[in-house]
């Protein structure tokens, strides 16, 4: 019988965690304590997402990912988020966070820091090039994003081309592969284009412990590949950054309307949603890069309905451990049947 060791990369053994399995550090709420506890507990890393969260919740989940597992876990920073006043990565370290992904920008300012603090340090990159100017910066890892992905999306190749391209770039550094992957065969052929691990959000947005709305986890269950699109259609708050999100009505309006610029849109500026993020009840905004959380009280076809390619292979809502040890599972015996 093949060893439970068999998926461990060396990777693994850097973070001290058994599975090369993560889940993605989604903001916003979405990727809350729950999740990452679940994900770390059950052998792979769990990511904390911050995206839109105050200093203080942040620091908050952090303390509750502690109290719930003694496994290694990571926190999701956006560049462009570590601003002075908002230093969410000296909260990092602060709290003794392990690992620190870092995504959407030049990673460069902070390495040095954070590795002063003993944190491994993962960028996010999206094409060859970023993966070169992270590995120049000083990151431990690399997580390569292909165009498949659900939500904010930096890739622009397929993930089957841009990964072992950029393993090759950035050789022997690990790389980490994301992107329209959501079980054992993914986790397989991304280990074989040379991978270390993987890491998955549109699968694990499909538990339990994710905080999104239900709706919005019954609509990405029963979604398509083809119904999602690659647009920058959700863009308030942050211009100019891509996503891929599923079709819905409101699409539907905008594309009908000729496909207006921003400033011009069907029903611009108008309330589409009220739910609750970090204690507060917030007011979304049509176009706005928020997806429906728990709490929603709106309308979620005039929504960004973030989730990736990988829709087509989830079949039910799971728990998390549960995710994790399936994708392990049918990993290894993929594995053994092609040994």
């Amino acid at each position: 019988m093949m060893q439970e060791s068999v998926l461990r990369t060396p990777l693994c053994d850097v973070l001290g965690i058994e599975l090369p399995i993560w889940s993605a550090g989604m903001g916003g709420g979405a990727s809350g304590f729950e999740l990452v506890a679940a994900v770390s507990g059950a052998g792979g890393l769990g990511v904390l997402g911050t995206a839109g969260l105050p200093e203080e919740v942040v620091r908050e989940e952090i303390r509750q990912i502690k109290a719930a597992t003694d496994k290694p876990f990571g926190i999701n920073l956006l560049i462009p988020a570590l601003a002075p006043g908002e230093d969410l990565l000296q909260l990092a370290i602060d709290e003794k966070v392990p690992v620190v992904v870092l995504f959407w920008g030049d990673p460069t300012p902070f390495v040095e820091r954070a590795h002063a603090s003993g944190i491994t340090v993962v960028v996010q990159v999206g094409s060859v090039d970023e993966a070169r100017s992270a590995a120049s910066a000083g990151a431990d890892a690399i997580i390569f994003q292909g165009m498949e992905a659900g939500g904010h999306v930096r890739g622009i190749t397929a993930l089957s081309v841009g990964l072992p391209a950029t393993v090759r770039a950035v050789a022997p550094l690990p790389v980490v592969a994301s992107g329209g992957i959501a079980d054992g065969a993914g986790l397989v052929a991304a280990l074989a284009l040379g991978a270390q691990g993987i890491s998955i959000g549109t699968r694990f947005l499909c538990s339990p412990e994710s905080r999104v709305w239900g709706p919005y986890k019954d609509r990405i269950v029963a979604a398509q590949a083809d119904e999602t699109i690659l647009t920058g259609l959700f863009d308030v708050d942050w211009p100019g950054a891509p996503h891929r999100v599923l079709r819905n009505a409101g699409i539907t309006e905008w594309e009908d309307a000729g496909r207006p610029e921003s400033g011009s849109r069907p029903g611009e500026g108008t309330v589409v949603a009220r739910m609750p993020v970090a204690g507060q009840v917030i007011e979304v905004p049509r176009y706005h890069f928020t997806m429906p959380l728990e709490g929603l009280d709106g309308d979620m076809e005039l929504m960004c309905l973030h989730a990736g390619e990988s829709c087509s292979l989830i079949e039910s809502i799971e728990p998390a451990a549960d995710i994790v040890a399936t994708i392990a599972a049918d990993a290894r015996a993929l594995l053994v049947r092609a040994d």
